[in-house]
């Protein structure tokens, strides 16, 4: 019987990735995830969140709609719902007055 053959001299096995690679990567994945989280936090809005100015200033409006989101005057402050993805808002219009 004869031995197995060797691999000729200039054959070259493939190399296993680098771990420092590795960890540069997942490094620069997190640093990008964190830095879009803070833009989105401290990011100013061009939108208010206290629901529509008209008629949240009218104290007799105890409910009010712009089509996308719908806010209430409760006693412990304004409560509006979140607008949909595709939501276009329209002129804001008070669904309800206060005392029926």
């Amino acid at each position: 019987m004869q031995a197995p053959a060797s691999p000729p001299s200039d054959a070259k096995a493939p190399m296993p990735p680098s771990p420092n690679r590795d960890g540069l990567v997942a490094w620069g994945v997190a640093a990008v995830v964190v830095v879009t989280v803070l833009i989105g936090t401290f990011a100013p809005s061009s939108h208010g969140r206290s629901g529509p100015s008209s008629s949240a200033d009218d104290a007799t409006c105890a409910e009010w709609s712009d089509g996308c989101t719908i806010c209430q005057r409760h006693a412990e402050g304004l409560a509006c719902s979140l607008p949909g993805i595709a939501c276009v808002p329209q002129e804001q219009h008070c669904l309800r007055h206060s005392g029926g």
